[in-house]
């Protein structure tokens, strides 16, 4: 049996999952910008996000759980009862999401496979990979040439100077400069090892 992997605080977890039969999660523009909304409100209290894609019929997301500590200063007095665990909070949003999409598709039963995926990441070199494989993955399934063109990954908010969720300044420390960070998405690369250890 698989062993689920605990988002731990402190952590950085690549976390991905995919349709229920390779359903589509994303039928139209407007399921996205709801996902990201949900996302915003279920997932941004609890996880700092470095990236993120949404493709048809599967998700990528990067992100470091928050500690207790940082919860808490983000939260008014009267809203410390509401604090629950990571995966809790993870499994809120795609409940919140596949109950929309069954009332808005006439659709009903689950939409995601179950339990969703997650990969500890343990060292910068490993984030760096990440990154840049969740923005390839719309090149890499034949929906754009370069990850700028594709609209629903954080590529663009990396390379941006306009306010952003996104822990940008992390991001770029990473590749060590934005010319680093864009001259890196500019070579293409073969991701099968990473995609092996996922079981992509």
């Amino acid at each position: 049996m698989q062993k689920i992997e605990t988002l731990e605080s402190g952590n950085y977890y690549h976390i991905y999952n995919r349709g229920i039969n390779s359903e589509n999660l994303f039928k139209e523009n407007r399921n996205h910008e709801y996902f990201l909304m949900l996302y915003t409100k279920h997932i941004d209290p609890i996880a700092e996000t470095l990236a993120w894609c949404l493709l048809k019929n599967h998700f990528h997301l990067l992100v470091r759980i928050k500690t207790f500590e940082e919860i808490l200063k983000s939260h008014k007095d009267y809203e410390i009862k509401k604090i629950i665990p990571a995966h809790q909070s993870f499994g809120n949003l795609f409940n919140a999401y596949t109950k929309a999409i069954n009332k808005g598709y006439n659709r009903h039963g689950a939409l995601f496979e179950r339990p969703f995926k997650r990969k500890l990441i343990s060292n910068e070199s490993y984030l760096r990979s990440v990154i840049k494989y969740i923005h390839y993955n719309p090149v890499n399934h034949g929906f754009c040439e370069h990850p700028i063109e594709y609209p629903w990954s954080s590529y663009s908010a990396c390379i941006s100077e306009k306010s952003t969720k996104l822990k940008r300044e992390k991001v770029i420390s990473l590749f060590e400069n934005i010319e680093n960070l864009k001259s890196s998405h500019n070579e293409k690369e073969n991701f099968t090892s990473l995609e092996e250890f996922l079981n992509l």
